[in-house]
């Protein structure tokens, strides 16, 4: 028999969603910080040639600022307020993970519940700005490099960039969290969703403008999509994917009964990193081109230009790293934010275990093993759904990045975004039956 649950979520209609109020609201929340945040990509940075920044950003867009510029929804390309985007805050984040492994005062806050991640989440907002500081100001020196791209360079200048651009930065960690608390969502992943899903009807146009002209042929066009719909269908699967673990709890005697012991579920997702491994090879490997890019001024040695060069898209050194970084990443940061201790500690304490292992140390080296095996797989396909618009990059010449990177991030983003919305429903949905039940009650009682 489906339990209540699920018999909700197969009822789920356009009349419930009618009638949900609430989300609506929250939609609607989120459609217009999203605006916002869009409009907000479009105004330019004081004291910018538009037109000098433009021929300079596309000689520079292969290297990491490309990638930057996808996440930041082409501000980067226009030098709007809103070019660092929420990079800053992320990289915060994620460095403030790692340091509540490896620092005992972080580790212990983590562990004292919500008073302990309101402050880590205050040091990350610490953060952001630091790493925000330190990314304007090298913007704004390399802008001042540039050939005519300053109107006037100099002290000021530099100040209002490094004002303008951490300004932007934390307002979108603010509208992120606006989001997340009044709209539908994680903010955060939002924006990023976005800024990537804006550029690709540009994109599209451009690629079937160059099939009628005939610069690429029906055939290739016609695989990029069947490519795309085959890696999106394998992204759904994958991230969806879950071993379960059988946890089993003792038989309980109330009075003179006997009740039989419970038993539930303890999921490991297969892809426990999500995209911050491909997120962070991507941003390594492309590190040393977009260096390279901002002292073009400089005679570069011989053998740093060979390295630059087997560091390309599509050349096989550059295919090597690209997945030895991913699948590095991925154990790595599984590492960071699942602890099998911690969870065989909560499970013992709880008198949870798994049949056939003693709880606490048994356990953890069990939940282990069988975590860093799906990790194998979870790797392996976060390599292959990577490396296959790399391949196909190198040998058509598709004209634009279809990215693994920002297909997982659109899928994943949706996915959740969708469940969010299935859980407000059913949410409604059982607030009414309460009423209802409630009114019954009433009325018998009379």
């Amino acid at each position: 028999m489906a339990s209540a649950a699920e018999q909700l979520a197969s009822n789920l209609n356009f009349a419930a969603f009618a009638k949900a109020e609430d989300l609506k609201k929250r939609i609607w929340f989120t459609l217009g910080a999203l605006l916002v945040y869009r409009l907000g990509t479009y105004i330019p940075l004081p004291g910018i040639n538009p037109d000098a920044f433009a021929q300079a950003f596309s000689q520079q867009s292969a290297g990491v600022l490309g990638m930057f510029n996808m996440f930041a929804g082409g501000a980067v390309e226009r030098m709007a307020i809103f070019a660092l985007g929420i990079m800053p805050y992320i990289s915060a984040s994620i460095i403030m993970q790692l340091m509540t492994s490896v620092v005992p005062s972080l580790e212990a806050l983590k562990k004292e519940g919500e008073q302990g991640r309101k402050v880590i989440n205050q040091y990350t907002r610490y953060g952001t700005v630091l790493l925000a500081i330190v990314q304007a100001y090298g913007i704004s020196i390399g802008l001042e490099s540039g050939n005519g791209i300053v109107t006037d360079p100099g002290l000021f200048f530099r100040i209002t960039a490094v004002i303008t651009l951490v300004g932007g930065t934390m307002f979108l960690m603010w509208l992120g969290e606006q989001i997340t608390a009044r709209g539908i969502g994680n903010g955060i992943s939002l924006i990023i969703f976005a800024g990537i899903v804006a550029g690709l009807p540009g994109a599209i146009s451009g690629t079937l403008e160059l099939g009628r002209t005939g610069a690429l042929s029906t055939g290739i066009i016609l695989g990029v999509i069947v490519l795309a719909v085959v890696v999106i269908g394998v992204i759904v699967f994958f991230e969806r994917a879950q071993r379960r673990l059988l946890i089993q709890y003792p038989k309980r005697q109330v009075g003179n009964r006997m009740f039989q012991g419970d038993t539930s579920h303890l999921p490991l997702k297969l892809n426990t990193a999500g995209v911050i491994p491909p997120i962070f090879a991507s941003s390594l490997l492309l590190l040393p081109a977009t260096v390279a890019g901002f002292s073009a001024t400089t005679e570069m040695p011989a053998w740093a230009s060979t390295m630059l060069a087997a560091l390309g898209h599509g050349q096989p050194l550059y295919m090597f790293l690209y997945a030895a970084m991913i699948a590095f990443f991925a154990f790595f940061y599984t590492a960071i934010v699942f602890n099998p201790k911690d969870t065989a500690d909560q499970l013992k304490k709880h008198s949870g275990f798994i049949p056939g292992y003693r709880p606490g140390e048994r356990t953890a080296e069990y939940i282990d093993y069988v975590l860093t095996r799906i990790t194998v797989v979870g790797a392996i396909y976060l390599v292959l759904v990577c490396l296959m618009p790399e391949f196909l990059i190198s040998a058509t010449g598709v004209p634009f990045y279809l990215g693994g990177t920002s297909l997982l991030i659109v899928v994943s983003v949706t996915l959740d975004t969708v469940a969010q919305v299935q859980g407000h429903l059913i949410a409604h949905q059982y607030e009414g039956l309460i009423k209802k039940s409630k009114l019954r009650g009433g009325k018998r009682g009379r």
